[in-house]
């Protein structure tokens, strides 16, 4: 089981706070670092010092980071032309050396996109459908060749398809609810199938969704990783849980309910029985970035128990 640091800057976070989490990511074992890529905080906290830009910050610990992977959750669909995406997740990668993920989504915030004049389409699959056909044709085009794309939403016509990912096949995560459109998409161009915020029955049914989704294009379904994103809430006794609960302003009852919050013991147990329905990697949405003591426990305790 891959447990993977998952990161919401939107809420309040600066490059040196995110460099520190993703510095501690590395060192205590876990598997990589991910971030949101949101403009605008959400709730009731004061989002300070404001937002940072997901592929920015992305490139900046390629270079301050050695060894673990880094990626999105996900990149939304109406923040960046497709063509020039695909130009910075190539750079960023081969600024890592091949270590970069891109996750993509079609885009939600309304909000946000109205705070920074950002278009907000009403017909948005249509066009996060395109950017991954744009993506993944810009990358897998042969050196030497150009790449045209003519579709509804964007036109490409003889692109050089440079700048290529220093990995031969960089992995796209799918992620969501939807229980038509997105398994087809993800048996299309995915690598990894995310299930966002679910409960296990939910992730059952929307694994096999995917499952099928695949089988029904003769692919194989055991070529996707199957994971799960939850909030992460890790405390030594119920004391601690709650303490950490409050902090993120959430009650640690619903949080053992609909999070994966409890104790070491408790936090293996809920772990294994998302395994059990296909799950191979967990994304921990870590809501208190200042708190290093709460990775630091999951790494000890929780991971360390996993394999």
């Amino acid at each position: 089981m891959d447990l993977r640091i998952f990161t919401e800057p939107q809420q309040g976070a600066s490059y040196e706070t995110l460099l520190t989490v993703a510095k501690a990511t590395e060192d205590l074992g876990f598997d990589a670092f991910f971030r949101s890529d949101h403009y605008l905080k959400m709730g009731d906290v004061d989002g300070l010092p404001g937002p940072t830009d997901a592929w920015i910050t992305l490139a900046g610990l390629a270079r301050e980071t050695s060894r673990i992977r880094l990626g999105t959750l996900m990149t939304a669909a109406t923040f960046r032309l497709p063509g020039v995406l695909a130009i910075e997740v190539a750079q960023v990668d081969r600024m890592s050396g091949g270590r970069v993920e891109l996750g993509l989504g079609a885009g939600w915030y309304e909000e946000e996109h109205k705070a920074y004049g950002i278009p907000f389409p009403k017909e948005k699959f249509g066009r996060l459908e395109e950017q991954l056909a744009i993506v993944t044709g810009l990358w897998s085009t042969p050196a030497g060749k150009t790449f045209s794309h003519h579709g509804t939403h964007y036109q490409l016509t003889d692109a050089p398809a440079l700048v290529k990912p220093a990995q031969d096949r960089l992995p796209v995560l799918i992620g969501g609810k939807g229980a038509s459109r997105t398994p087809k998409l993800t048996a299309r161009y995915a690598d990894e199938f995310n299930m966002p915020f679910g409960s296990l029955e939910e992730t059952r049914e929307q694994f096999g969704r995917v499952r099928e989704a695949a089988r029904e294009i003769g692919r194989d379904p055991q070529e996707l990783v199957y994971s799960n994103a939850l909030v992460a809430c890790v405390g030594k006794d119920d004391a601690e849980v709650t303490r950490r609960a409050a902090a993120i302003g959430r009650d640690a009852a619903e949080l053992r309910e609909n999070g994966l919050a409890g104790t070491p013991a408790e936090v293996v147990e809920k772990i294994g029985r998302f395994a059990e329905a296909g799950a191979s990697r967990f994304y921990l949405q870590i809501l208190d970035l200042d708190d290093l003591d709460h990775l630091e426990l999951i790494s000890s305790q929780v991971q360390s128990q996993l394999g």
